[in-house]
């Protein structure tokens, strides 16, 4: 058995994130259809992002997976909120909760508007799960209580069974969560299985391209030739900046 690394890639993630984020929305909020005006676009504010959070000097403050979306309400006129997304593959420096509650009073402070938040856990520490954050002194006391999405906690069955296209992404990385010891020839069984898994749901084209991407790089196999034959339709993959990307790296 080979004992692969995965990198859980900043281009990868906020690809897919982009590309899916209506259904995102929808897999994440019961209620998304009736509180978000999924009809206008999306704002990515990455660059104003990284102006609340600016990186490191030697880079170790860089954060590559955070989303922050401008999403309009469907009640409201041109009112919209903000949601922050950040994917956590390891447990780090274990102040995820505290980082979270920075991000949202920066992000407060700046914009005045109301802010959700959603730290998707995609580690394999069963323990580790930060919601809350809490600082007390003397009688003052402030919490900040955040959406948190274990994906190890995820029912494999209940994934296949939802038609969400999201659902794949959360069952693709939860797959690679609980075989992490497999050969490439198990593995490629596994990347057909969510190929077949992907195309059984309805998405548009631009959608299923990144979706495909997502779940051929995810977890890359030890033998690079072997990815070289897994594509089943080239056309989804094209050969542009992220094909490109993807196969200079090792996950």
């Amino acid at each position: 058995m080979s004992r692969r690394v995965r990198r859980v890639d900043d281009l990868l993630w906020k690809s897919i994130l982009e590309q899916t984020f209506s259904h995102f929305l929808q897999f994440m909020f019961p209620n998304a259809d009736t509180e978000f005006d999924l009809s206008k676009p999306f704002d990515y504010l990455d660059k104003e992002f990284e102006t609340l959070f600016p990186p490191q000097a030697n880079g170790a403050g860089v954060r590559f997976v955070d989303k922050l979306v401008k999403v309009h309400l469907k009640h409201g006129g041109e009112q919209y909120i903000l949601c922050h997304i950040e994917v956590q593959s390891s447990k780090g420096k274990g102040d995820l909760a505290e980082r979270m509650f920075q991000y949202y009073y920066k992000i407060y402070d700046r914009y005045k508007v109301p802010v959700t938040a959603i730290a998707i856990l995609a580690d394999s520490n069963k323990s580790y799960r930060p919601k809350v954050y809490i600082r007390e002194f003397m009688s003052t006391k402030i919490r900040y209580d955040f959406n948190s999405y274990k994906i190890l906690d995820q029912d494999e069955a209940d994934l296949r069974c939802n038609s969400n296209p999201f659902s794949v992404v959360v069952l693709t990385a939860l797959l690679a969560i609980l075989h992490k010891n497999i050969t490439d020839d198990q593995l490629k069984d596994i990347k057909h299985d969510l190929y077949d898994e992907m195309m059984k749901r309805k998405m548009e084209k631009k959608t299923r391209q990144g979706l495909y991407d997502f779940l051929t790089y995810y977890v890359n196999f030890d033998n690079q030739q072997v990815l070289s034959m897994f594509p089943l339709n080239n056309s989804f993959i094209g050969g542009g900046e992220l094909k490109n990307h993807f196969m200079r790296c090792v996950f």
